[in-house]
């Protein structure tokens, strides 16, 4: 079983920066990839970034690649997600999650994530 835990939202205006973190707690969450996703509403959840167990292999959405960072902390059992340059179309609600890594580089696919947080908004003002 893993835990995760979302903090950092926030309202900001656009052209800001925002930094998501997604505390993590269980057994063996550095067997664990960890990927963001968000929500707007009325619109379905979307992915964002992934980033895998050892850190060293990280994937994004087009729309986020220049913008968003993400990175781990694995002694701290902590995913960041920096997000830079914000725009309006960026506001939802935020969710990491985590999915089994088959190896030290493996993301899984968009629908291979078995442990979700509660979610942070993140609101982006013009």
């Amino acid at each position: 079983q893993v835990q995760l835990v979302e903090s950092g939202g926030g309202l900001v205006q656009a052209g800001g920066s925002l930094r998501l973190s997604c505390a993590a707690s269980g057994r063996t969450v550095s067997s664990y990839a960890i990927g963001w996703f968000r929500q707007a509403p009325g619109k379905e959840r979307e992915f964002v970034a992934a980033i895998s167990v050892n850190g060293n292999k990280a994937y994004y959405t087009d729309y986020v690649k220049g913008r968003f960072t993400i990175s781990r902390d694995n002694a701290k059992n902590t995913v960041y997600l920096q997000m830079n340059n914000l725009i309006l179309e960026d506001t939802a609600a935020y969710y990491c999650a985590a999915g089994y890594g088959r190896f030290s580089t493996y993301i899984p696919p968009t629908n291979d994530y078995n442990y979700w947080g509660q979610g942070t908004q993140v609101t982006v003002s013009s």
